[in-house]
């Protein structure tokens, strides 16, 4: 059976593209809360790194509306080139499409603001003339409502785009726990974004394993001393 939505994830068949990761952009949020946005943002972006994954950046109106892309987004990627635009569809611009093109794999994983406007089109035309296959990192990406975020996922989805969250990302690019080159930086990922599950890695590493605390410096932990009654 030939399907190519059928092969998983994995750092030599995909590259990623970070769309309009920007203030403004980010104000006009209302289907995810905003700091969990960029929690995931930053997590998938920190994945990528690992993993050596082409990622491409692209920005709209930045001195005009939208604002610097967040930092912490940038500070993964020292020295990377930013991909300024005026249309809301990133298709429309041709540094966008080469950057694509020379990055030379079909996958490409899509997060952006805002997801029924910049993703949608996006992805539809980088479908249709492109003929790439997308994936569309739901809880990196956000929309103006909730009802707007959902339906452009609905109408992407029907379209072909394939569904993802950014911690399935990860997971899917580390594949097994047996390849130990990477496994370590995957489980510090995960401890600063993963949230419970991060909390879970911390908790059996220095209880279970008697691994050290994660936290930079050391913490006197001063013994317990019961209070006096009053007199």
């Amino acid at each position: 059976m030939t399907n190519p939505k059928l092969d998983v994830l994995t750092p030599q068949n995909s590259q990623l593209i970070f769309i309009d990761h920007q203030p403004q952009m980010a104000f006009g949020v209302q289907s995810i809360d905003r700091q969990t946005l960029k929690n995931n943002v930053v997590g998938l972006a920190k994945a990528a790194k690992v993993f050596n994954i082409p990622t491409t950046i692209t920005t709209v109106e930045t001195e005009s509306f939208s604002g610097h892309t967040y930092p912490e987004l940038l500070d993964v990627f020292p020295g990377q080139a930013i991909l300024e635009r005026t249309s809301m569809n990133s298709w429309d611009d041709q540094k966008v499409r080469n950057s694509l093109k020379t990055n030379g794999r079909k996958k490409v994983i899509v997060a952006g603001l805002w997801t029924e406007v910049c993703n949608t089109t996006f992805a539809l035309c980088a479908m249709l003339e492109g003929e790439y296959e997308i994936y569309m990192v739901s809880d990196a990406s956000g929309g103006t409502s909730k009802e707007a975020h959902d339906m452009a996922m609905l109408r992407m989805v029907q379209a072909g785009v394939v569904p993802v969250t950014w911690q399935q990302v990860l997971l899917e690019w580390q594949r097994d726990w047996a390849h130990r080159d990477t496994y370590n930086d995957v489980m510090k990922i995960v401890t600063e974004h993963s949230g419970a599950y991060g909390m879970g890695v911390d908790y059996a590493y220095t209880m279970v394993h008697k691994a050290p605390a994660r936290a930079v410096g050391t913490h006197e932990v001063l013994a317990p001393v019961s209070a006096t009654s009053k007199a």
